[in-house]
C-alpha cells in the first residue's frame, strides 16, 4: 500500500506548475479525479473490499488530486500519532469536506480509525456505501442527548476495542473558528474511555464550500492548506483544562496561519 512519505512527522506538497488548463481551470479538472476516488471507493464497498488499506489509498488518491491542480498541503505533528500507543479520540475544528477525505491517510496507516458523522451521510448517494463500511458513529443532530447517548456508549465501544474516533464538535463547517459552537463530547468521550486526546488544528478554505451543493465548492490553490497535530492530552477530572488547551491549541495555529498567509 501506498503512503504518505513524511519526514519527523512533517509532510509538505512538492507542486510544480500545473498545465495551461489545469491552472485555468483547477476546480473542474480537480472535480474529474475525485468522482474516480468516490467510483473507485463505492466499487470496493460494494464488493466489500472497502477494509482500512483501500480507504487510507483512496484518501490519499484524494490528497494528490489536490496536488495535482496545485495545491500545496501542509501537515505537522504526526509523530504525535505515531509515537502514541493504543487509540485516541482526534477533535479538531471543521472548515471543508477537505478533512473528511485526507485526514485517513494521516492516520490510518498508523491506527485505526473512524469518524463521528452525521446520519445524513449514511443516507447520501454512493458515497453512502463508503461511509457505512468505515462503521461511523451517526448522530442525528436533532436529539441532543440522544447524540450524546450515541457518542458515549458507541464511540467508547470502539475506542475500547483499538478504534480510534475523529470528532468535528462544531454544528456545521464554519471558516472562522468559534469557541462557543465548540462543545465538549470529544472529551467526554476520551474521559469515559480513559484514552487520550489528540487536537487537530486545520485550515482547509482552499476546498470551499459550494452554494447550491455544499460538498462540492471552488478549489483554490492559492490558498495553502494546514493540518497541524497537537501532543496527546489526558482528560483529567471533569475534562474543563483540556477543553480550554484544545481551543487555545486550535485558535493559536489558525491565527498563526492568517498572519503568515497575509
Amino acid at each position: 500500500m501506498e503512503k504518505l512519505v513524511y519526514t519527523d512527522g512533517h509532510y509538505l506538497s512538492t507542486v510544480s506548475s500545473p498545465p495551461w488548463f489545469t491552472r485555468h481551470f483547477p476546480s473542474l479538472v480537480f472535480y474529474v479525479k475525485f468522482l474516480g476516488c468516490v467510483l473507485e471507493g463505492y466499487f470496493q464497498a460494494k464488493r466489500g473490499l472497502y477494509d482500512g488499506d483501500a480507504w487510507a489509498q483512496n484518501s490519499l488518491h484524494v490528497l494528490q488530486a489536490l496536488e495535482r491542480v496545485g495545491v500545496m498541503i501542509d501537515v505537522r505533528g504526526l509523530e504525535h500519532v505515531e509515537q502514541l500507543e493504543g487509540p485516541c479520540v482526534f477533535i479538531g475544528n471543521h472548515m471543508s469536506i477537505m478533512e473528511t477525505m485526507i485526514l485517513p491517510i494521516m492516520i490510518q496507516p498508523t491506527k485505526p480509525v473512524t469518524f463521528v458523522v452525521k446520519q445524513s451521510l449514511l443516507d447520501y448517494p454512493v458515497f453512502k456505501h463508503i461511509m457505512r463500511a468505515r462503521e461511523p458513529v451517526a448522530l442525528t443532530r436533532d436529539n441532543p442527548r440522544l447524540d450524546l447517548r450515541t457518542i458515549l456508549e458507541d464511540g467508547a465501544q470502539k475506542l475500547l476495542s483499538g478504534t480510534s474516533m475523529i470528532i468535528f464538535p462544531q454544528k456545521t463547517r464554519m471558516l472562522e473558528f468559534d469557541p462557543a459552537q465548540f462543545n465538549s463530547i470529544g472529551v467526554k468521550l476520551a474521559k469515559k474511555a480513559g484514552v487520550p486526546v489528540i487536537p487537530i488544528a486545520l485550515v482547509t478554505d482552499a476546498w470551499q464550500n459550494g452554494r447550491l451543493l455544499k460538498d462540492f465548492g471552488i478549489i483554490d490553490p492559492s490558498k495553502k492548506v494546514s493540518f497541524y497535530f497537537g501532543k496527546p492530552l489526558w482528560i483529567e477530572g471533569r475534562g474543563a483544562e483540556e477543553q480550554a488547551r484544545i481551543i487555545e491549541f486550535i485558535q493559536g495555529h489558525l491565527q498563526h496561519e492568517r498572519s503568515v498567509a497575509k
